[in-house]
């Protein structure tokens, strides 16, 4: 599985920006897609989940009603729709491929990651 991610720039707080998140390779399709971040000197932490069906979806309680995670079967893409940014949300973002379910939030259980994107929100 190869994940291509991109999207990602600097945009003042209270703006949007829409992640994308490309894969390919034969078995793509059995992994959920998780998107993750990582801020300087901090951890990397959950933030959006979907299976390619797109019927189950999760999302970390910081981003609930800001942030959508949505899938495009015909393009192999899933998309990370960022709204009502704020400069805590700074960081770089990577999708990732696991054998999990959406509820998975360690970041230790995906197999394969994007090459991550840097979002930078400005106060």
């Amino acid at each position: 599985v190869q994940l291509q991610a991109s999207g990602g720039g600097l945009v003042q707080a209270g703006g949007s920006l829409r992640l994308s998140c490309a894969a390919s390779g034969r078995t793509f399709r059995s992994y959920v897609m998780h998107w993750f971040r990582q801020a300087p000197g901090k951890e990397r932490e959950f933030v959006a989940a979907i299976t390619w069906s797109g019927a189950s979806t999760n999302y970390a309680d910081s981003v609930k009603g800001r942030f959508s995670i949505s899938s495009d079967n015909a393009k192999n893409t899933v998309y990370l729709q960022m709204s009502s940014l704020k400069p805590e949300d700074t960081a770089v973002y990577y999708c990732a491929a696991g054998l999990t379910v959406v509820t998975v939030q360690n970041p230790k259980y995906f197999q394969y990651w994007g090459q991550g994107t840097q979002v930078t929100v400005s106060s």
